[in-house]
């Protein structure tokens, strides 16, 4: 098998990926701040990074997976707020909300799920390497900064130079900071937020920058050095930029061997966000399509393209799944293990050791699926299952998926019943006047030899 390379951010090329310890994986990807239902964007993430995670410990590696939930911004206290509710009512139910979206989609749950507000302790014991490193400064409005001119290395992530960089741009112009560019590692306390937001420091009452909680998470469960960082291509300037300043300027020594990146989602060919106002939750569009089509849509793109969303399109990629299901349907899996030395699935692992190459390796799927039809071979729907299981997808029986939920099996039946009787008393308008109202409900009729009529939905 081919050796796994990965797309390095930092390097900006594809490059071999050797863990730190032998067989053992240490993964951080930033999750949601949560005051608010996850929209597409999120989703994707949330997708990507369990497929990543997945194919890992497919390999058998041991893998450490940690997803952070930013708890405490300026946005949750601002919200809660406006709902009249405490910051952990807010915070737990959009919590709630998130992992019942994440295990519509078929995402597992990571090793930690860390909140930032149990990480203070860490947090100000990182601030304090810092100022004693000469990287952070108490200013006049009573935040404590980060002193970005001081770190030799910063905009190597993101390919930015300082001199690149205007006051203005992603940054908070603020007269308390030496320089526009410095970003806020604590904030003082304002009278007006809620007490539940303000902790001691030796700088005086406040709470933690957004950029901080993840340095100082991150090296609590996965140490100073780890192997993967992840995060949406907007994360990559100014917050993981910021997370190498404070970790490598902290502990003078590399943070993350590889960065990753995943691609917008955009609809309209405009990024999807909250700010412009075209995001679709992922609940709203979990009403009109199957969770598995949503993930499958994701999967169908590469983690670092951009992935256009539009009802066409997943309406086409539920066509697509329907597809592979309905050669599960015909052909019944065998109960034998996956053989990584058969010929689809040498080309699915050289596909997905190849930067998590999705499209290329549900290609394969659709070539095992056209052969399953071809040969009726129930080792090879084994392979096509057990593959597809392998990313998350095709995990259920074949006829639940067709049938999908929400439908009335034994109407449906009745149906079809009656329209096989038409056919019998030669009534063939009534015939097809069924099968046509069925489709317009969303159902295909498929009549198989012998006279067996089978369903599924269109």
């Amino acid at each position: 098998m081919t050796a796994l390379k990965i797309y390095n951010s930092l390097a900006r090329e594809k490059q071999t990926f050797v863990p730190i310890e032998p067989g053992k994986v240490r993964m951080y990807v930033c999750g949601m701040t949560v005051y608010d239902y996850c929209h597409l964007g999120h989703a994707r993430v949330m997708v990507v990074f369990d497929m990543v995670q997945r194919w890992l410990r497919a390999q058998g590696l041991d893998v450490t997976y940690v997803r952070n939930i930013t708890d405490i911004d300026d946005k949750i206290i601002r919200r809660a707020v406006e709902n009249n509710e405490t910051i952990a009512q807010l915070t737990g139910r959009f919590i709630a909300a998130m992992n019942e979206d994440a295990a519509a989609l078929g995402v597992q749950r990571p090793d930690h799920e860390p909140r930032a507000t149990d990480y203070v302790p860490q947090m100000l014991n990182l601030i304090g390497r810092l100022e004693d490193n000469g990287l952070a400064y108490k200013a006049s409005d009573g935040d404590v900064n980060y002193s970005v001119r001081d770190f030799e290395g910063y905009g190597k992530l993101s390919g930015k130079s300082l001199d690149d960089l205007r006051a203005g741009e992603r940054v908070d112009i603020n007269s308390g900071k030496r320089d526009p560019l410095d970003f806020v590692l604590w904030k003082s306390s304002k009278e007006s937020e809620p007490e539940s937001v303000k902790w001691d420091s030796p700088w005086g009452r406040g709470r933690p920058g957004w950029h901080i909680e993840c340095s100082a998470m991150a090296c609590e469960l996965l140490g100073e050095q780890f192997d993967i960082h992840g995060g949406g291509q907007d994360l990559q300037f100014p917050h993981h930029e910021n997370e190498i300043a404070q970790s490598e300027g902290a502990f003078r020594h590399q943070f993350v061997n590889y960065w990753m990146h995943n691609g917008f989602v955009r609809v309209d060919n405009e990024k999807m966000s909250k700010s412009l106002g075209n995001f679709f939750t992922i609940r709203e569009v979990l009403r009109n399509f199957d969770a598995e089509v949503v993930r499958f849509f994701i999967l169908r793109a590469h983690y670092r393209s951009p992935l256009n969303y539009s009802d066409a399109h997943l309406a086409d990629a539920r066509g697509a799944i329907t597809r592979l299901y309905t050669a599960l349907k015909e052909v019944g899996a065998d109960n034998a293990a996956l053989d990584w030395a058969e010929a689809h699935a040498v080309r699915f692992a050289e596909a997905m050791n190849d930067d998590f190459n999705t499209p290329l390796a549900i290609s394969v799927l659709f070539d095992l699926a056209n052969e399953v039809n071809k040969t009726r071979s129930a080792a090879l729907a084994r392979q096509l299952k057990a593959l597809a299981g392998v990313i998350g997808l095709l995990g259920r029986p074949a006829r639940e998926f067709l049938h999908g939920g929400g439908v009335d099996d034994a109407a449906v039946q009745a149906q079809i019943e009656a329209r096989a009787a038409a056919k019998r008393a030669r009534d063939f308008a009534e015939a097809d006047r069924i099968r046509a109202a069925l489709l317009g409900d969303g159902i295909v009729l498929e009549d198989k030899p012998g006279g067996v009529t089978e369903w599924r939905r269109a």
